[in-house]
């Protein structure tokens, strides 16, 4: 573990980059979503976290179907869905949390993240 900005970076967790998610890494953070076809709070997440995306400037929303990245989402111990990572400007994990998000907590973990 180490310490960047006053946010603890766990070294051992794996870097995530456009191969990975599909597209590119935001400029300053991504938030990255793993849904589910019939995951009913992964819809609300969906809006919460494209609504957060859309307010701050250099801020991406990736969404991914764990049932077809099922390597990723072994390789990630995703558990559950919806789960949200947070990742910094080079793809490090700097928070990762299960269930549905308010708004208030994204902007919080992002303030962590830029």
């Amino acid at each position: 573990m180490g310490v960047r900005g006053g946010v603890v970076v766990r070294e051992d967790e794996p870097r995530l980059g456009a191969g990975e998610l599909g597209r590119e890494l935001g400029e300053r953070a991504t938030l990255v979503q793993f849904s589910t076809a019939f995951c009913q709070p992964c819809r609300a997440t969906r809006r919460t976290l494209a609504e957060v995306a859309a307010m701050v400037d250099g801020v991406e929303h990736v969404e991914i179907d764990a049932e077809d990245r099922l390597a990723l989402v072994r390789a990630l111990d995703i558990r559950a869905t919806p789960t949200v990572l947070v990742l910094d400007r080079e793809g490090r994990i700097v928070r990762r949390a299960s269930g549905q998000p308010r708004r208030a907590d994204v902007i919080a973990a992002l303030g962590e993240a830029v």
